[in-house]
């Protein structure tokens, strides 16, 4: 696991305002901690376009190397940690053209 990983996760429904269910996210922690931490700061994704008005957002087109099947809007304001049982299989990771 490394910095710019995209992951399909988990994310637990909550009564607020926090993304949650199935979806690709990008994984944020430095590499140092991942045997030390039993959690993983990622920004979650999603397909819904409309999201990019929130400050904080930005586009990432798919390509064979992020492995994204929909243009996608990255929620770095979601920024949060999760268990890192939540995190389901890698897809692919970040390029640095977005």
């Amino acid at each position: 696991m490394t910095p710019g990983d995209i992951y399909i996760v988990a994310m637990p429904a909550s009564s607020g305002r926090e993304q949650a269910g199935t979806r690709p996210a990008i994984v944020v922690q430095a590499t140092q901690f991942e045997r030390q931490l039993p959690t993983v700061p990622i920004v979650p994704l999603t397909s819904q376009l409309a999201a990019q008005s929130f400050p904080g957002t930005f586009v990432v087109h798919p390509d064979t190397e992020n492995g994204l099947t929909t243009t996608s809007v990255v929620l770095a304001f979601q920024l949060r940690a999760i268990d890192k049982r939540r995190l389901q299989w890698r897809i692919g990771q970040l390029g640095h053209r977005t």
